[in-house]
């Protein structure tokens, strides 16, 4: 046994079934020896991109994997890792490394120390021995604390070196969680009860912890509304009487509504981070905090109440805190909140209708998400979105109503992300429908993974919005745009998609957009991608009610 060979059957053991490369690497031949599939990707952002949306459909409780090459394959992966560390994504990497007499040498890229700033750990295997000590620290990272990517460097020497023994000493490495201190949990819970308006944001830690029972059953008791961030959307049902809907860069009057009269917001699973991406916190009120990183409490918002712990432990200590505050069946609708919510829930629709049903051509975009809503089932659903106006557009207008339902991204916002995302919640999830939004320029940087999606019968649905334009990039560079066209795009990309194996159609008309949807969605039954690229319109025009 060699040092891939044990490296793969320690993979096994943690109980990864597949992961995603791109040659040369020793390590793929010996994965696929042991029964773990190898995704051969078109380039190693999307290899890593699939990892990620992997890891996040399975909430971290399985882990992607993708492996790459010595230096250029490591080099080439760096944007996806560093996306990944942004959204605090789990997902390890396996980079080959220089044998040891070519460590430190000029111009050889070192992973390790390239790395350190784009992930929770980055570790380097110098001797065969230590690989089973060296992937139970990449596996312990991976499921503690701040979740984040792992980086494990392989070097060459080392996959190759004979492992001394025949059997390997490896025991899976197991989740530990907590819950908070009780008196904590008594403050947060009596300040919450007696505000006026309380809300409560919550954050990608609900969905980590796969708390979304016990979030449902502790509004149930004290009639709280909840506004999600943009990467804890889907986290907390969207069509429940006490949603908010979410608050990032674009999102709902609901969730503004309620910001501008809350006097106590409680934050969930979520960092707290200001950020052009999260909607602003209000001053003046009473901030509460949930979660299992310390070092986020008073990082950009001073707290007054906190609790450090898994947000389902300490979501469970609030319960039957609550229960002992107001009783068994916890308290009433007494301010009317959930007829607040849906008198201002319709002036919202109201306002946004006419573009989701307009029969404007070019096609509205909002026109498009509302026919895909119409087209899928919702519930058996995962959807995503690529950077910029896609995701500004569906994030107000999506409503997820299971966990996981909507994969929201955008710490970072690396162009063409989002079709790797969905690829790897796919391979998660094939009995899900999984659906990408993406505009015509995100289709640039990532389109040529279609063939990967094809090649590997890995059916998602992916949308192209084609405007023709980067949307509302002439302010950045109006002379540019004027005299070069410098912010106009061009291609036919279901022409595209078609020569990379994918059932393709290019759609101009506003009445064909969902019979469209419906052949696609019929391909991807059949394991083929399908790629509907529909021309619409520039639009600048979107829910941002905080700005």
């Amino acid at each position: 046994m060699n040092g891939d060979q044990a490296i793969v059957k320690i993979l096994k053991a943690e109980g990864v079934e597949w992961l995603s490369c791109f040659p040369a690497q020793t390590l793929i031949n010996e994965a696929s020896k042991e029964g773990i599939r190898p995704i051969l990707c078109r380039q190693e952002r999307a290899g890593v991109n699939m990892a990620d949306g992997y890891s996040r459909v399975n909430n971290g409780q399985k882990i992607g994997v993708f492996t790459m090459q010595t230096g250029p394959g490591a080099e080439n992966a760096f944007g996806g890792v560093a996306q990944g560390y942004a959204d605090s994504v789990p997902f390890l990497t396996i980079p080959g490394g220089n044998p040891g007499p070519r460590q430190g040498v000029h111009p050889n890229f070192e992973s390790v120390p390239n790395y350190q700033g784009i992930t929770k750990w980055a570790g380097f295997i110098n001797m065969v021995e230590r690989i089973p000590e060296m992937m139970s620290r990449a596996f312990t990272h991976l499921k503690h604390g701040r979740l984040g990517p792992v980086m494990l460097e392989l070097p060459r020497d080392v996959a190759l070196a004979e492992y001394p023994s025949e059997t390997l000493d490896y025991t899976p490495v197991r989740q530990y969680k907590s819950g908070a201190a009780q008196e904590d949990v008594q403050d947060l819970v009596a300040a919450m009860l007696a505000a006026k308006c309380p809300i409560i944001n919550v954050g990608q830690g609900v969905l980590y912890a796969e708390a979304t029972p016990e979030l449902v059953e502790f509004v149930e008791l004290t009639n709280i509304p909840v506004m999600t961030t943009l990467a804890g959307k889907s986290a907390f049902p969207e069509n429940h009487p006490f949603s908010l809907g979410a608050g990032a860069s674009s999102g709902t009057l609901m969730a503004s509504h309620f910001l501008d009269k809350t006097d106590f917001v409680l934050g969930l699973g979520t960092s707290f981070t200001i950020s052009n991406f999260n909607a602003p916190m209000p001053a003046g009120v009473t901030l509460g905090h949930v979660t299992n990183c310390a070092e986020d409490v008073n990082k950009d918002y001073r707290v007054q109440l906190g609790a450090i712990g898994d947000a389902k432990l300490v979501l469970g200590q609030m319960i039957e805190e609550v229960k002992r505050q107001v009783g068994e069946h916890g308290r009433g609708d007494v301010e009317g909140v959930a007829d607040e919510i849906a008198r201002v829930r319709a002036e919202f629709m109201a306002e946004w209708a006419p573009r989701l049903s307009s029969d404007e051509v070019p096609i509205s975009p909002y026109r498009v998400i509302s026919e895909i809503a119409n087209a899928v089932d919702v519930p058996n659903t995962i959807i995503t979105h690529d950077s910029g106006y896609p995701r500004e557009q569906i994030v107000p207008f999506w409503q997820p109503v299971r966990p996981r339902g909507y994969l929201g991204w955008g710490k970072s916002t690396q162009l063409g992300y989002g079709l790797g995302l969905a690829m790897g919640a796919k391979v998660a999830r094939p009995d899900m429908t999984v659906v990408n939004l993406m505009g015509d320029a995100a289709f640039g940087m990532a389109g040529m993974d279609i063939e990967t999606a094809a090649r590997s019968n890995i059916g998602t649905l992916t949308v192209i919005l084609n405007n023709g334009v980067m949307t509302h990039y002439y302010d950045h560079f109006p002379h540019a745009t004027e005299h070069w066209g410098s912010n106009k795009l061009g291609g036919h990309y279901a022409t595209v998609a078609q020569g990379l194996g994918a059932y393709a159609e290019r759609v101009d008309a506003p009445d064909q957009v969902g019979p469209a949807l419906q052949r696609g969605l019929e391909a991807t039954r059949n394991n083929q991608p399908a790629v509907i690229e529909m021309i619409t319109k520039e639009e600048e025009t979107i829910p941002r009610y905080w700005r």
